[in-house]
């Protein structure tokens, strides 16, 4: 059985450049979308946009769904993980005085041609498929995702 880790991303494109982040990597300097794990007690749009902020400086109006994407890798051990990534889009809004998260060292904005240019710094497969997605105009309405928080006692 497997227990994906469940991730969030954004695909944010302003002036034909999407917004990207240089992260340090086991693998080394990767690029990646604004990304990370969703987090107890918030929703995957909460947390899109949380991470858009620790990782950009940016804040995120989330529109909509561009995909639900899962990613299995098979580790140098054999061992298995898997990511169940909701990856949004939105406006962002100014640009906070903030440090980012300590793993970005930059946000970089990259037009299409020079993603795909260089798919050896992709952190995964994923960053040019919610690209091309998103430039396929592929889009769900927010409403399509629905957060309960049950107490059980």
């Amino acid at each position: 059985m497997i227990k994906p880790e469940i991730t969030v991303a954004t695909v944010i494109e302003k002036d034909n450049r999407f917004l990207l982040v240089e992260e340090e990597t086991e693998y080394g300097i990767l690029l990646n979308q604004p990304a990370g794990h969703l987090e107890a007690d918030e929703s995957l749009a909460e947390a899109a946009v949380r991470e858009t902020l620790e990782e950009t400086a940016c804040e995120l109006i989330p529109e909509a769904l561009v995909g639900v994407y899962l990613l299995q890798y098979n580790l140098k051990n054999n061992e298995k993980v898997s990511f169940l990534r909701f990856t949004f889009t939105g406006d962002i809004g100014l640009k906070q005085d903030r440090p980012l998260d300590p793993d970005i060292l930059r946000t970089v904005w990259m037009t299409y041609e020079e993603i795909v240019a260089c798919p050896e710094r992709h952190r995964s497969a994923l960053v040019l498929k919610s690209i091309d997605d998103y430039r396929k105009g592929q889009r769900m309405p927010l409403s399509v995702l629905s957060t309960f928080f049950v107490e059980r006692k």
